[in-house]
């Protein structure tokens, strides 16, 4: 039974947000601010967060950076519709993904849920000899699939899943184009929906990241209007 945190400051979403993963089978846990949920994690590490951004005492965004110093495990946003550029900068930051209020519970349910596969998945291995599995070398990158770690010139670089899924797929075959629709496919589930933005957002972050162990690191290549490219180096 996976674990589930739930950290918001209104409590009619905790509750029916609750209710709805307790019945769906997961094991839940409630946090009314950030500093209470980040007291509660360094207890016991939940298997997965849901964070809204605007909390009293310590927001979503400075949970999260806190979190990220130590965990990978996966995070979704819970945003306004104001909130636009907090949910650019979260991505950035290493969230996975990012949930519109109001929302459609059934649609955040899929969306853990997908996420916990992709979790299980590359923790544990259980994915099959497959091409997704195989270990990639290209150039200075290397990337081990069932291990879930990545380098660059030796240089180690942590990577969430959905940034993991995204430089593998790029990787898979430099010189080829993958548009934004193939590229959300590869990260998300059929019946989860996202727009191309959320995808730019994961690139973006993802340039950032491998730019941690080289700062003139430029594989990834933008197409403007079609989608993005891995080019060997």
């Amino acid at each position: 039974m996976s674990k589930i945190a739930l950290v918001d400051d209104d409590r009619n979403i905790l509750t029916s947000v609750a209710m709805t993963l307790e019945a769906e089978g997961f094991d839940v846990i409630t946090y009314n601010d950030g500093q209470a949920a980040l007291d509660g994690f360094s207890k016991s590490l939940p298997d997965m967060a849901v964070l809204d951004i605007k909390m009293p005492r310590m927001d979503g965004m400075e949970l999260l950076q806190k979190l990220r110093q130590k965990s990978q495990m996966p995070i979704i946003f819970l945003t306004s519709k104001d909130d636009e550029i907090d949910e650019v900068l979260g991505l950035r930051m290493g969230a996975d993904d990012y949930v519109k209020k109001p929302f459609s519970q059934r649609l955040l349910v899929e969306r853990i849920r997908a996420l916990l596969r992709r979790q299980e998945a590359i923790a544990t291995g259980e994915v099959g000899d497959t091409e997704e599995t195989k270990v990639i070398e290209r150039g200075d990158l290397r990337m081990d699939p069932l291990r879930h770690s990545v380098s660059w010139k030796g240089n180690e670089v942590s990577l969430t899943v959905t940034e993991f899924l995204l430089l593998q797929a790029l990787a898979q075959r430099p010189g080829f184009v993958k548009s934004r629709d193939q590229l959300m496919d590869v990260a998300y589930d059929d019946q989860v929906y996202v727009d191309d933005r959320t995808i730019d957002s994961h690139i973006k972050r993802l340039r950032k990241k491998m730019r941690t162990a080289d700062d003139k690191f430029s594989a990834i290549e933008t197409l403007y209007g079609i989608g993005y490219r891995y080019n060997e180096e």
